[in-house]
């Protein structure tokens, strides 16, 4: 048998061929956050057992467009930009574990393989979209600035469809970006077993967070956000929305592991 290399697929001689490369990984961006408020059973409905609701402001949500560049600890994509930016759509809720209260992906879009691929490890239920946002600038005209008075604009579709639209305008400074994604992140990891049956090969629940955690001044303002009926999007349960506030942060942060928090016993004879 071959020493096959690589921490995903494909493994290969070399691991060269790897859709992602082995933690460490760091991520350097920017990040327009939209707090709003639902109905609680539209979030309520998208936590699975054993998750409950929070217990202040269950309603609450976020949806977050950022702009990423990453890397490994070896730091070569930096030197090769397709392998390192990305843009990306989360979009976050509260939930209960044990006592403990954590943020939660339910929904995210990006537009890179290896993003999906990574996401897909850490436990967030990422797909592939064709995502927009608009830069800051601090010369010329063609752009706003980081001051009260920028105006942003943001995009996401999927399938030729437009899934939301964002508008983001600056009026001053906030302590922090909003409370939503302010929590360690719990995750679901899943995979229907072969058999396709309606049992899973594995179901974990896990967590992690982030380490050399590098966060810029908080830009707050005025948000407006549209939410489209989409065919193969459930987006749209989330609304009415009523907004909280509008945020845009620039950050940086590493990911290695996280921990698993609960796994089924037997997960071959656990049924969807």
């Amino acid at each position: 048998m071959a020493a096959l290399e690589g921490f995903m697929f494909p493994r290969t001689p070399t691991g060269a061929a790897s859709i992602l490369p082995g933690p460490p990984w760091h991520y350097s961006g920017e990040m327009l956050t939209i707090e709003w408020r639902t109905d609680p059973d539209n979030v309520a409905e998208l936590l699975p057992e054993p998750l409950r609701p929070a217990d202040d402001d269950p309603g609450a949500v976020a949806m977050i467009w950022a702009d990423w560049q990453s890397c490994s600890d070896s730091f070569e994509e930096l030197l090769d930009p397709a392998r390192a930016q990305y843009k990306e759509v989360f979009v976050v809720v509260r939930c209960r574990y044990e006592g403990r209260t954590y943020s939660r992906a339910v929904y995210i879009w990006v537009d890179k393989d290896f993003a999906m691929a990574r996401g897909h490890v850490q436990g967030y239920p990422k797909k592939m979209s064709e995502i927009w946002m608009t830069r800051p600038v601090t010369i010329g005209r063609a752009g706003p600035r980081l001051e009260p008075g920028g105006r942003f604009g943001a995009t996401l579709s999927t399938w030729g469809r437009r899934i939301a639209d964002a508008r983001f305008t600056i009026t001053g400074t906030a302590a922090t970006a909003g409370f939503v994604n302010a929590h360690p992140m719990i995750h679901s990891r899943q995979m229907p077993a072969i058999e396709m049956d309606g049992r899973d090969s594995l179901d974990e629940l896990v967590t992690m967070s982030g380490y050399d955690v590098e966060l810029g001044p908080v830009h707050s303002g005025d948000a407006e956000i549209d939410i489209f009926d989409n065919p193969t999007e459930e987006l749209a349960r989330l609304s009415p929305v009523e907004i909280i506030g509008g945020y845009y942060r620039q950050v940086g942060n590493s990911m290695a592991g996280g921990t698993t928090l609960w796994a089924a016993d037997n997960p071959m004879a656990r049924k969807r």
